[in-house]
């Protein structure tokens, strides 16, 4: 059965379906066999005040459904309509395959996935916001 894999370092921890749990002293590997399974590692958390950036603010968006403080019925539309502006900017291919990933976990309620491939845009994101382009 596949699933989600986390690796967690020690003393790391993780929220799952709103319960936060802490790996032990040593590294460990988690399968997740739930596809429904709401998860953030904490350590990629996203603070409210952080969210100041187009890309931090649908992460953190995606955040709130897997922290269980958003319902994934009602920000699904909202989370596809921020992505479609994100593809509005980020016009490169590899910027592209990062958003259409999110765009297609967001439709099969994968929002790990779709978190995770919205993290891949950070960087180019800081790049272009340092370089004076929003």
């Amino acid at each position: 059965m596949s699933g989600l894999v986390l690796k967690l370092s020690p003393k790391e921890r993780v929220l799952i379906n709103g319960a936060v749990i802490e790996n032990g002293e040593r590294r460990s590997r988690l399968s997740i066999v739930t596809p429904e399974a709401n998860i953030l590692r904490l350590r990629d958390a996203i603070h409210p005040d952080e969210a100041n950036t187009p890309v931090r603010r649908v992460c953190y968006a995606t955040q709130l459904v897997l922290s269980g403080d958003a319902e994934p019925d009602e920000a699904r539309l909202r989370l596809l309509r921020r992505i479609e502006e994100l593809s509005r900017v980020f016009t490169d291919p590899d910027s592209h395959a990062h958003l259409s990933r999110a765009t297609e976990a967001v439709l099969n309620a994968q929002y790990y996935q779709c978190l995770k491939a919205l993290r891949g845009l950070l960087p180019r994101e800081d790049r272009l916001l340092a370089q004076g382009v929003q």
